[in-house]
């Protein structure tokens, strides 16, 4: 009852009308259902038995229109309904989306996004159905049989008192399926959404299932999900189906116990027919909404479970908010200023231990180090994906924890190492990084970044649409259109993780050529692996372990042969050599042969 109030406290008000509208449909069929078996009396006994063929006409007229009156009822209220459902279920997407959206960084990496998504297809329609299930039993099926038992007892209150032996057992058996049921459809829910996660992710990672030749081995496993979901599917049908038999006993026994005392009775009192008939018209009209009220609670529990798995996303609270008294930000300069920062994704496992550093306004801070060293960790929380656990990061020498964040991320362009192409057109993708953006604009960001030449050789140009993630475009043409979507944003801090691992050497230099245009008066913060990428940079900061240890020029750090900077140029230097020795060697053939015993 806790949920049913919830969901009607949310919505009930925006839907009155059209559940009175429905309801007062719900009532002229139960009252045309009972008029119907009501009328039997009169057919019986009137026609059949006094033979009143003044009352044919009358009597077949009045059955006519309950029937008519009957089926546009039931026709307007599940159109009513069904619309009141499909709008609920709208609703509840887009509330869900813009809570996700509210979430943070740490809910959505601790979720796989393809059960995520399956989990919600699957319990959204629980709330449509919990509302429309509840006013079919309540308004409709309810006062249908509160009707036909009402022309029962009337018609022959001792033959009602057989009718009534049918509830007891029923009801126990109701109690019994609903606790068993209550479990196995969380547990059905969980394994579809598995399934469904499992198949959405290996049909994203097709080109990495073909290369490893993974599909017998993904074969074997979804097909022990299958079975494990056909498994709880079929347990769920063999519960929730069990009540037909037990309902079906128990009506066919008090049917014949009042066949047979009805037909003792008339036998020996040799009373009129007409009554009789009616009873058990009633009691058989009766039968459907009694049955569908045994399996409404039974079919309730399935929609309570989906309405709650929907409820415990929705009341997730967002682990990172803004402070009470938050303000915009306000960047004059742009100045970055990382203060004694220290976090931890996980507290047993800090990454940062206290680093400190400036990255000045208007100028290249680049940020180097080994694999784990926390560079990327220090884009994530100078965009506040994740809040730091000591120290501050200042812009401006405004603290960015009492900023709002939405204004935070309107001053920041982002580039990741792992561009993300979305729904929609190439245009479209770029115009993500600022809506307001002109089509020139547009075309402009993208000549920036070196995609205009390649984007007008598509077949629509700029309107042409992207495969999921972009997977019609190379990783290099991903990469430039990412960069073209952070140009057109605008903003005057820069940050760029990798920006540009993902392109080829031609390709690189161009973007860094144009990168040098956009970076004008801008403070650029540059996460890089490879050192060649930054020896231009006003400013490089080692990072080692999760503390700084050197900070310079790319002249000034060499300068020290004993620097980690130092260390990491001779190995990348070393390893490009040695590359290109081990190419020159695997082309000459008489080294070849010599290394393999083949003829040369």
């Amino acid at each position: 009852m806790a949920i049913i109030r919830r969901i009607l406290s949310e919505n009930g008000r925006d839907y009155v009308r059209s559940y009175v509208a429905a309801g007062l449909c719900l009532l002229a069929t139960a009252a045309t259902t009972a008029f119907g078996a009501w009328i039997m009396r009169d057919v019986i006994d009137q026609i059949f038995y006094k033979q009143r063929s003044d009352l044919i006409v009358l009597i077949s007229v009045s059955i006519f229109a309950a029937f008519l009156i009957r089926g546009f009822a039931s026709y307007a209220q599940s159109v009513i309904l069904a619309k009141v459902g499909n709008n609920m279920v709208a609703r509840y997407q887009q509330r869900l989306f813009d809570h996700l959206m509210r979430l943070g960084v740490d809910f959505h990496t601790s979720m796989r996004s393809g059960q995520l998504a399956a989990q919600i297809s699957q319990n959204v329609g629980g709330v449509r159905d919990l509302l429309s299930t509840t006013l079919r039993a309540v308004v409709g099926d309810v006062v249908t049989l509160v009707a036909l038992v009402a022309v029962m007892v009337m018609q022959d209150p001792m033959l009602s008192i057989f009718a009534f032996l049918i509830g007891p057992p029923l009801v126990y058996a109701v109690n019994n399926l609903m606790r068993r049921m209550r479990r196995i459809s969380r547990e059905s829910v969980e394994v579809n959404s598995r399934l469904l996660g499992a198949m959405q992710e290996s049909t994203q990672g097709i080109a990495v299932v073909k290369a490893f030749t993974m599909e017998e081995q993904l074969s074997r496993r979804i097909a022990k999900l299958i079975k494990d979901a056909e498994w709880r599917n079929n347990k769920i049908a063999r519960v929730s189906e069990r009540l037909t038999p037990i309902s079906e006993i128990l009506a066919g026994a008090v049917v014949a116990l009042v066949v047979v005392y009805a037909g003792y009775r008339s036998t020996f009192s040799q009373q009129p027919p007409g009554a009789v008939f009616s009873f058990i018209s009633a009691l058989l009209l009766a039968y459907d909404p009694a049955r569908r009220l045994a399996r409404v609670q039974v079919s309730l529990e399935r929609s309570l479970v989906n309405a709650r798995m929907i409820y415990e996303i929705l009341d997730l609270k967002p682990r990172q908010g803004d402070v009470a008294d938050a303000r915009p930000l306000d960047v004059t300069k742009g100045e970055v200023r990382f203060d004694d920062v220290r976090f931890g994704y996980n507290q047993d496992l800090p990454v940062l231990h206290g680093v400190s550093f400036v990255a000045e306004a208007g100028k290249m801070t680049a940020i180097v180090g080994a694999s784990g060293a926390g560079k990327s960790t220090l884009t994530a929380l100078l965009e506040r994906f994740y809040d730091v656990e000591g120290g501050s990061i200042l812009i401006d020498g405004q603290d960015i924890a009492k900023v709002t964040k939405r204004s935070l991320r309107e001053q920041i362009a982002f580039v990741s190492q792992q561009p993300y192409l979305f729904e929609g057109s190439i245009g479209d993708n770029i115009r993500y990084g600022r809506e307001s953006a002109t089509e020139a604009e547009v075309q402009r960001a993208a000549q920036l970044a070196a995609a205009d030449e390649f984007i007008r050789e598509q077949p629509q140009g700029y309107d042409t649409l992207v495969g999921e993630n972009g997977v019609t475009l190379s990783g290099g043409q991903r990469q430039r259109v990412s960069i073209a979507r952070a140009i057109v944003r605008n903003a005057p801090i820069l940050l760029l993780d990798e920006a540009t691992s993902s392109l080829d050497t031609e390709s690189e230099a161009r973007v860094q050529d144009a990168l040098a245009t956009v970076m004008q008066g801008r403070t650029v913060i540059v996460i890089a692996h490879r050192l060649s990428t930054v020896v231009n940079a006003d400013k490089i900061v080692v990072l080692e372990n999760g503390l700084v240890v050197e900070e310079g020029t790319h002249q000034s750090l060499l300068a020290d042969p004993h620097g980690v900077y130092a260390r990491f140029h001779r190995v990348q230097s070393s390893k490009g050599l040695g590359l290109v020795n081990d190419i020159k060697r695997a082309a000459d053939p008489a080294k070849r042969a010599k290394r393999t015993g083949a003829p040369a």
